[in-house]
């Protein structure tokens, strides 16, 4: 694996399987059943300059149960940046300071540009409409996990994403990793004009997979096993865009009449989160807490483990984690939600 992270196109099928692999390791120190300190002593640099709070905290979670501490900084208005300063510049200031480092940047091609400038490993923690390789991750080991208990396989499976697609970080990278599997049937619908960019629908056609993009989800999706939905990103629009938005109805909206009358039981429901619960912002709707089949805070849950393994293949540590073992010796509820299935 490449000592960066930055796009899932450095990955291929055995590396994720392996990532895959090692964040099922990850489970017991994720679930607070076991400690490790396995990166005592390693700083994380956690470098966010774009609004982020569950990613942020998922990543400073993960490289904390692995015994490593954080420094965190967020926004421009308090990073040098805001005087000036290059990428390349505080890239190796903080390569400096840091044994690893997580940068979310709000314009695409910058973490790469700041990952140039340093040996130490960076991961894309989103770089504006371009990717998001760590969710992409943990997206695929949720979708890995929910087959698993549903005793489904992932040749073959029917796939729906919806929401939008033009901006949609989160999508970008999952549908390239998808795309590494055997041929299944991807189902694209999306807002006129927030579709998913033409060339990633030719990668993965060329890759052998089965790929519908409509306009609407007026059909029947019986045979759907996942449906991952998006939110509007308004703040990305342009101007122009922006009349587009104000046409966008509840049409495109996955709530729980959706999910009865046009999918199975067994069609699980993610989204990448945060998800915009205010009237009118066309977001999976919020009927849907308590629902076995919404399965969003398991997703959050296993952004632990996988960013976990990334930090520990990064780092080079995968290999002794349980050799570093011991119990958990506080309290830990059974469940961490009130409305979990």
């Amino acid at each position: 694996m490449s000592h960066h992270l930055l796009s899932v196109d450095s990955l291929n099928r055995d590396r994720v399987d392996h990532l895959l692999r090692v964040a099922a390791r990850m489970e017991p120190i994720a679930g607070r059943q076991k400690v490790t300190r396995v990166l005592e002593g390693a700083v994380l640099g956690n470098l966010f300059f774009e609004a982020s709070t569950r990613t942020r905290v998922s990543f400073n979670a993960a490289f904390c149960r692995l015994g490593g501490s954080v420094c965190d900084t967020t926004g421009f208005t308090f990073s040098s940046m805001a005087k000036g300063e290059s990428l390349y510049d505080t890239s190796r200031v903080m390569s400096g300071y840091c044994d690893a480092i997580v940068m979310r940047h709000p314009e695409q091609g910058s973490v790469a540009e700041f990952a140039a400038a340093t040996h130490i490993p960076v991961i894309n923690g989103g770089d504006g409409p371009g990717e998001h390789p760590s969710q992409a991750l943990l997206d695929l080991y949720t979708i890995d996990k929910e087959f698993a208990r549903l005793g489904k396989s992932l040749k073959g499976a029917h796939i729906l994403l919806t929401g939008d697609l033009l901006h949609g970080r989160t999508v970008h990278s999952l549908i390239k990793l998808l795309s590494l599997y055997d041929p299944m049937r991807l189902t694209l619908v999306s807002p006129p004009g927030l579709e998913m960019p033409a060339a990633l629908v030719d990668l993965v056609t060329s890759r052998g997979h089965r790929v519908e993009v409509r306009d609407s989800l007026a059909s029947n999706f019986s045979d759907l096993d996942v449906v991952y939905t998006t939110r509007i990103q308004k703040e990305r629009f342009t101007a122009e865009m922006s009349e587009t938005f104000a046409g966008v109805s509840d049409d495109f909206t996955i709530h729980k009449r959706f999910m009865d009358q046009h999918c199975s039981p067994s069609t699980i429901v993610m989204h990448p989160l945060p998800r915009d619960s205010r009237p009118g912002a066309n977001d999976l709707n919020v009927d849907l807490n308590g629902d076995s089949r919404l399965a969003i805070f398991r997703q959050t849950d296993n952004g632990i483990p996988m960013r976990m393994a990334i930090f520990a293949t990064l780092l080079q540590v995968d290999d002794v984690i349980e050799k570093d073992l011991r119990p958990v010796r506080w309290f830990v509820p059974a469940q961490t939600g009130t409305l979990d299935r």
